[in-house]
Protein backbone atom coordinates (compact mmCIF):
# COMPACT_ATOMS: atom_id res chain seq x y z
CA UNK A 1 0.00 0.00 0.00
CA UNK A 2 1.21 3.68 -1.48
CA UNK A 3 2.11 6.25 1.58
CA UNK A 4 -1.30 7.30 2.99
CA UNK A 5 -2.12 11.15 4.15
CA UNK A 6 -4.46 12.10 6.24
CA UNK A 7 -5.76 14.82 3.82
CA UNK A 8 -5.98 11.93 1.04
CA UNK A 9 -9.91 12.76 0.20
CA UNK A 10 -9.61 9.24 -2.03
CA UNK A 11 -7.27 6.46 -1.19
CA UNK A 12 -6.85 3.71 -3.79
CA UNK A 13 -4.87 0.46 -3.43
CA UNK A 14 -4.75 -2.00 -5.64
CA UNK A 15 -7.97 -1.71 -6.86
CA UNK A 16 -9.42 -4.56 -9.05
CA UNK A 17 -13.20 -5.25 -10.57
CA UNK A 18 -14.27 -8.32 -12.68
CA UNK A 19 -17.10 -8.20 -13.89
CA UNK A 20 -19.60 -11.85 -14.03
CA UNK A 21 -18.51 -12.54 -17.44
CA UNK A 22 -14.99 -11.90 -16.52
CA UNK A 23 -14.27 -9.19 -18.18
CA UNK A 24 -11.92 -7.80 -15.74
CA UNK A 25 -12.56 -3.71 -16.31
CA UNK A 26 -10.21 -2.68 -13.42
CA UNK A 27 -6.90 -4.13 -12.75
CA UNK A 28 -4.61 -3.58 -10.14
CA UNK A 29 -4.69 0.27 -9.63
CA UNK A 30 -3.43 2.90 -7.21
CA UNK A 31 -4.01 6.45 -6.18
CA UNK A 32 -4.74 9.16 -4.17
CA UNK A 33 -6.98 12.69 -4.34
CA UNK A 34 -6.45 15.10 -1.95
CA UNK A 35 -8.87 17.27 -0.41
CA UNK A 36 -9.51 20.51 -2.36
CA UNK A 37 -8.23 18.96 -5.34
CA UNK A 38 -9.62 18.97 -8.83
CA UNK A 39 -8.36 15.73 -10.21
CA UNK A 40 -8.94 14.14 -14.11
CA UNK A 41 -9.40 10.96 -14.88
CA UNK A 42 -9.28 10.28 -18.89
CA UNK A 43 -9.09 7.10 -20.80
CA UNK A 44 -10.58 6.28 -23.90
CA UNK A 45 -14.30 4.44 -23.94
CA UNK A 46 -13.74 1.16 -21.94
CA UNK A 47 -10.30 1.90 -20.64
CA UNK A 48 -12.27 1.12 -17.23
CA UNK A 49 -13.10 5.08 -15.90
CA UNK A 50 -16.81 4.62 -15.35
CA UNK A 51 -16.21 1.53 -13.47
CA UNK A 52 -13.72 2.88 -10.84
CA UNK A 53 -16.03 5.81 -10.11
CA UNK A 54 -19.55 3.70 -9.63
CA UNK A 55 -17.09 1.49 -7.32
CA UNK A 56 -15.72 4.47 -5.31
CA UNK A 57 -19.84 5.73 -5.34
CA UNK A 58 -21.06 2.29 -3.38
CA UNK A 59 -22.91 1.73 -7.00
CA UNK A 60 -20.39 -1.44 -7.96
CA UNK A 61 -18.97 -3.93 -5.80
CA UNK A 62 -14.83 -4.17 -5.64
CA UNK A 63 -13.53 -7.71 -6.61
CA UNK A 64 -10.06 -6.88 -4.46
CA UNK A 65 -7.82 -4.34 -2.88
CA UNK A 66 -9.03 -1.16 -0.74
CA UNK A 67 -10.73 2.24 -1.34
CA UNK A 68 -11.87 5.01 0.97
CA UNK A 69 -13.91 7.98 0.83
CA UNK A 70 -14.08 10.85 2.61
CA UNK A 71 -12.56 8.44 5.24
CA UNK A 72 -15.05 5.51 5.11
CA UNK A 73 -13.79 2.53 3.26
CA UNK A 74 -16.05 1.90 0.33
CA UNK A 75 -16.83 -1.95 0.78
CA UNK A 76 -17.24 -1.87 4.69
CA UNK A 77 -19.31 1.87 5.17
CA UNK A 78 -21.07 2.30 1.73
CA UNK A 79 -23.62 4.63 3.57
CA UNK A 80 -21.06 6.85 4.85
CA UNK A 81 -19.03 6.99 1.67
CA UNK A 82 -22.85 8.36 0.39
CA UNK A 83 -23.39 11.02 2.95
CA UNK A 84 -19.96 12.43 2.04
CA UNK A 85 -20.38 12.77 -2.05
CA UNK A 86 -21.91 13.99 -4.71
CA UNK A 87 -22.31 12.47 -7.98
CA UNK A 88 -23.14 13.38 -11.65
CA UNK A 89 -23.13 10.92 -14.22
CA UNK A 90 -23.50 11.36 -17.80
CA UNK A 91 -26.98 10.76 -18.19
CA UNK A 92 -28.88 13.32 -16.28
CA UNK A 93 -31.41 11.61 -12.91
CA UNK A 94 -33.72 14.27 -12.61
CA UNK A 95 -37.47 13.58 -12.54
CA UNK A 96 -39.02 15.23 -15.75
CA UNK A 97 -42.30 15.67 -14.46
CA UNK A 98 -41.45 17.87 -11.71
CA UNK A 99 -40.27 21.58 -11.60
CA UNK A 100 -36.54 22.12 -11.03
CA UNK A 101 -37.36 23.66 -7.63
CA UNK A 102 -39.32 20.44 -6.51
CA UNK A 103 -36.60 18.33 -8.21
CA UNK A 104 -34.06 20.21 -5.79
CA UNK A 105 -36.45 19.83 -2.95
CA UNK A 106 -36.48 16.24 -2.96
CA UNK A 107 -32.93 15.71 -3.76
CA UNK A 108 -32.14 17.94 -0.45
CA UNK A 109 -34.94 15.59 1.50
CA UNK A 110 -33.33 12.24 0.51
CA UNK A 111 -30.39 13.65 1.39
CA UNK A 112 -31.84 14.50 4.55
CA UNK A 113 -31.30 18.46 5.02
CA UNK A 114 -33.18 19.78 7.82
CA UNK A 115 -36.50 22.19 6.44
CA UNK A 116 -35.02 24.75 8.20
CA UNK A 117 -32.01 25.39 5.73
CA UNK A 118 -33.55 23.72 3.01
CA UNK A 119 -35.81 26.21 1.13
CA UNK A 120 -33.31 28.73 1.62
CA UNK A 121 -30.42 26.46 -0.05
CA UNK A 122 -32.49 25.88 -2.86
CA UNK A 123 -33.03 29.37 -3.84
CA UNK A 124 -29.51 29.74 -3.49
CA UNK A 125 -28.81 27.04 -6.08
CA UNK A 126 -31.38 28.44 -8.16
CA UNK A 127 -29.64 31.50 -8.54
CA UNK A 128 -26.05 29.86 -9.12
CA UNK A 129 -26.99 27.60 -11.68
CA UNK A 130 -28.99 30.47 -13.19
CA UNK A 131 -32.55 28.55 -13.12
CA UNK A 132 -34.21 31.22 -11.22
CA UNK A 133 -36.36 32.05 -14.47
CA UNK A 134 -37.41 28.50 -15.27
CA UNK A 135 -37.75 26.95 -11.23
CA UNK A 136 -41.19 26.55 -11.47
CA UNK A 137 -41.45 25.11 -15.00
CA UNK A 138 -41.37 20.92 -15.42
CA UNK A 139 -37.71 19.74 -16.03
CA UNK A 140 -38.65 17.79 -18.97
CA UNK A 141 -39.01 21.41 -20.68
CA UNK A 142 -35.74 22.49 -19.88
CA UNK A 143 -32.64 22.23 -22.34
CA UNK A 144 -30.04 19.39 -22.50
CA UNK A 145 -27.85 22.46 -20.37
CA UNK A 146 -30.25 23.10 -18.22
CA UNK A 147 -30.92 20.14 -17.60
CA UNK A 148 -27.15 19.43 -16.52
CA UNK A 149 -27.20 22.17 -14.90
CA UNK A 150 -30.30 21.16 -12.29
CA UNK A 151 -28.45 17.64 -12.33
CA UNK A 152 -25.28 19.51 -10.83
CA UNK A 153 -27.48 21.73 -8.35
CA UNK A 154 -28.84 18.28 -7.26
CA UNK A 155 -26.07 16.89 -6.16
CA UNK A 156 -24.85 19.63 -4.26
CA UNK A 157 -27.65 20.11 -2.41
CA UNK A 158 -27.07 18.63 0.98
CA UNK A 159 -23.40 20.12 0.59
CA UNK A 160 -20.90 17.53 0.10
CA UNK A 161 -17.62 17.56 0.29
CA UNK A 162 -16.36 15.53 -2.78
CA UNK A 163 -18.13 15.83 -5.80
CA UNK A 164 -18.11 13.02 -8.69
CA UNK A 165 -18.23 13.90 -11.92
CA UNK A 166 -18.87 11.21 -14.82
CA UNK A 167 -18.27 12.82 -18.17
CA UNK A 168 -21.19 15.83 -17.03
CA UNK A 169 -20.53 18.37 -20.37
CA UNK A 170 -20.68 15.21 -23.04
CA UNK A 171 -23.72 16.62 -25.72
CA UNK A 172 -23.74 20.21 -24.28
CA UNK A 173 -23.29 22.97 -26.73
CA UNK A 174 -20.18 25.46 -25.82
CA UNK A 175 -21.79 27.88 -24.25
CA UNK A 176 -23.65 25.32 -21.96
CA UNK A 177 -20.21 23.86 -21.46
CA UNK A 178 -18.69 26.99 -20.66
CA UNK A 179 -20.44 27.90 -17.78
CA UNK A 180 -20.24 24.94 -16.15
CA UNK A 181 -16.52 24.79 -16.14
CA UNK A 182 -16.82 28.70 -14.60
CA UNK A 183 -19.49 27.23 -12.05
CA UNK A 184 -17.53 24.06 -11.47
CA UNK A 185 -14.11 26.05 -10.84
CA UNK A 186 -15.91 28.80 -8.41
CA UNK A 187 -17.22 25.87 -6.04
CA UNK A 188 -13.44 23.92 -5.78
CA UNK A 189 -11.80 27.57 -5.23
CA UNK A 190 -14.34 28.93 -2.90
CA UNK A 191 -15.98 26.31 -1.50
CA UNK A 192 -13.22 23.81 -1.17
CA UNK A 193 -15.08 20.98 -2.57
CA UNK A 194 -12.97 18.13 -4.01
CA UNK A 195 -14.21 17.23 -7.57
CA UNK A 196 -13.09 14.01 -9.31
CA UNK A 197 -14.09 14.03 -12.84
CA UNK A 198 -13.69 11.60 -15.39
CA UNK A 199 -13.82 13.13 -18.97
CA UNK A 200 -12.92 12.88 -22.77
CA UNK A 201 -12.46 16.20 -23.74
CA UNK A 202 -8.60 17.24 -23.28
CA UNK A 203 -9.47 20.82 -23.19
CA UNK A 204 -11.99 20.46 -20.18
CA UNK A 205 -9.17 18.33 -18.39
CA UNK A 206 -5.85 20.90 -19.31
CA UNK A 207 -8.45 23.49 -18.13
CA UNK A 208 -9.80 22.24 -14.99
CA UNK A 209 -7.56 19.80 -13.50
CA UNK A 210 -4.41 20.18 -11.52
CA UNK A 211 -3.53 16.59 -11.70
CA UNK A 212 -4.80 13.95 -14.10
CA UNK A 213 -4.24 10.13 -13.91
CA UNK A 214 -4.97 8.61 -17.53
CA UNK A 215 -6.10 4.89 -17.68
CA UNK A 216 -6.78 2.02 -20.52
CA UNK A 217 -7.08 -1.20 -20.55
CA UNK A 218 -8.04 -1.02 -16.70
CA UNK A 219 -4.71 0.28 -15.71
CA UNK A 220 -2.93 3.47 -15.13
CA UNK A 221 -0.51 4.20 -17.77
CA UNK A 222 0.24 8.27 -16.65
CA UNK A 223 0.03 10.31 -13.72
CA UNK A 224 1.15 13.77 -13.08
CA UNK A 225 -0.09 17.36 -13.36
CA UNK A 226 -0.90 18.29 -17.10
CA UNK A 227 2.50 20.44 -17.04
CA UNK A 228 4.68 17.48 -16.06
CA UNK A 229 2.59 15.37 -18.82
CA UNK A 230 3.24 17.08 -21.42
CA UNK A 231 6.78 18.19 -20.82
CA UNK A 232 7.49 14.71 -20.53
CA UNK A 233 6.89 13.96 -24.52
CA UNK A 234 10.11 15.83 -25.02
CA UNK A 235 9.68 19.67 -26.58
CA UNK A 236 7.95 20.75 -29.51
CA UNK A 237 6.24 18.85 -32.26
CA UNK A 238 6.93 19.99 -35.78
CA UNK A 239 3.96 19.19 -38.40
CA UNK A 240 3.91 19.17 -42.42
CA UNK A 241 0.95 19.28 -44.65
CA UNK A 242 0.69 18.18 -48.34
CA UNK A 243 -2.37 18.74 -50.77
CA UNK A 244 -5.36 18.17 -48.81
CA UNK A 245 -6.29 15.14 -51.09
CA UNK A 246 -3.53 12.86 -49.79
CA UNK A 247 -0.55 11.95 -51.04
CA UNK A 248 1.14 8.82 -49.11
CA UNK A 249 3.99 8.41 -51.44
CA UNK A 250 5.12 11.60 -50.90
CA UNK A 251 4.42 11.77 -47.34
CA UNK A 252 6.80 8.65 -46.90
CA UNK A 253 9.33 10.25 -48.84
CA UNK A 254 9.21 13.21 -46.94
CA UNK A 255 9.48 11.14 -43.59
CA UNK A 256 12.24 9.07 -44.79
CA UNK A 257 14.45 12.35 -45.95
CA UNK A 258 13.33 13.64 -41.97
CA UNK A 259 14.47 10.62 -40.94
CA UNK A 260 17.82 11.59 -41.41
CA UNK A 261 18.10 15.27 -39.42
CA UNK A 262 19.55 15.17 -35.93
CA UNK A 263 17.52 15.95 -33.57
CA UNK A 264 13.88 14.72 -34.96
CA UNK A 265 12.60 11.79 -33.52
CA UNK A 266 9.03 9.91 -32.75
CA UNK A 267 7.69 10.66 -36.75
CA UNK A 268 4.19 10.16 -37.19
CA UNK A 269 2.90 9.94 -40.65
CA UNK A 270 -1.00 10.10 -42.15
CA UNK A 271 -2.44 10.40 -45.31
CA UNK A 272 -1.65 14.14 -46.36
CA UNK A 273 0.60 15.10 -43.70
CA UNK A 274 3.43 13.84 -41.32
CA UNK A 275 5.02 14.96 -37.81
CA UNK A 276 8.18 14.85 -35.39
CA UNK A 277 9.36 15.59 -31.79
CA UNK A 278 12.02 18.28 -31.58
CA UNK A 279 13.61 19.76 -28.53
CA UNK A 280 14.07 23.14 -29.81
CA UNK A 281 12.17 22.84 -33.27
CA UNK A 282 12.79 26.19 -34.36
CA UNK A 283 16.12 25.95 -34.85
CA UNK A 284 15.74 23.09 -36.72
CA UNK A 285 12.91 24.30 -39.39
CA UNK A 286 15.54 26.16 -42.04
CA UNK A 287 17.28 22.11 -42.06
CA UNK A 288 13.98 20.92 -42.18
CA UNK A 289 12.69 23.21 -44.90
CA UNK A 290 16.20 23.06 -47.11
CA UNK A 291 16.66 19.25 -47.12
CA UNK A 292 13.25 18.50 -48.28
CA UNK A 293 13.69 21.07 -51.00
CA UNK A 294 17.04 19.15 -52.15
CA UNK A 295 14.69 16.27 -52.91
CA UNK A 296 11.89 18.02 -54.58
CA UNK A 297 9.75 18.33 -51.75
CA UNK A 298 7.38 20.98 -50.98
CA UNK A 299 5.17 21.00 -48.01
CA UNK A 300 2.00 23.38 -48.47
CA UNK A 301 1.67 24.21 -44.64
CA UNK A 302 4.33 23.79 -42.20
CA UNK A 303 3.48 24.62 -38.03
CA UNK A 304 5.30 24.02 -35.39
CA UNK A 305 3.06 23.54 -31.60
CA UNK A 306 3.95 22.46 -28.14
CA UNK A 307 2.85 19.37 -26.66
CA UNK A 308 -0.85 19.26 -25.82
CA UNK A 309 -3.21 16.84 -23.47
CA UNK A 310 -4.43 15.36 -26.50
CA UNK A 311 -0.60 14.90 -27.58
CA UNK A 312 0.00 13.21 -24.32
CA UNK A 313 -3.44 10.92 -24.86
CA UNK A 314 -2.26 9.58 -28.17
CA UNK A 315 0.93 9.02 -27.18
CA UNK A 316 -0.35 6.18 -24.13
CA UNK A 317 -3.15 5.13 -25.77
CA UNK A 318 -2.07 5.54 -29.39
CA UNK A 319 -5.45 7.27 -30.28
CA UNK A 320 -7.21 10.15 -30.17
CA UNK A 321 -10.93 10.91 -29.22
CA UNK A 322 -13.08 13.06 -32.16
CA UNK A 323 -14.55 15.75 -30.42
CA UNK A 324 -17.48 15.41 -32.86
CA UNK A 325 -18.64 11.57 -31.82
CA UNK A 326 -18.90 12.90 -28.36
CA UNK A 327 -21.19 16.34 -28.67
CA UNK A 328 -24.35 14.38 -28.81
CA UNK A 329 -27.27 16.63 -29.41
CA UNK A 330 -30.98 15.54 -27.92
CA UNK A 331 -33.59 16.60 -29.86
CA UNK A 332 -36.61 17.03 -27.27
CA UNK A 333 -38.64 19.80 -26.72
CA UNK A 334 -37.04 22.73 -24.86
CA UNK A 335 -37.35 26.13 -23.14
CA UNK A 336 -36.09 28.67 -24.97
Amino acid sequence: MTAYHTDDIIAVDDLVVVYPDGTRAVDGISFRVRAGEFFGFLGPNGAGKSTTIKTLTTLLRMTSGYASVAGAMVDRDPDEVRRSIGVVSQDTVVDVDLTGRENLLLFGRLQHVSSEVLEERVDQLLRVVELEDVAGKPAGRYSGGMRKRLDLASALVHEPSLLFLDEPTTGLDPQSRAALWEYLETINREKGVTIFLTTQYMEEADRLCKRIAIIDHGRLIGEGTPGELKSALGGETIELSFESSGNPELVARAAKVLGTIAGLSQLSTATSSLSASAANAERLLPSVITTLAKEDIHPSALSVSTPTLDDVFLRLTGRRIRSDELDRRTTEPFLQ
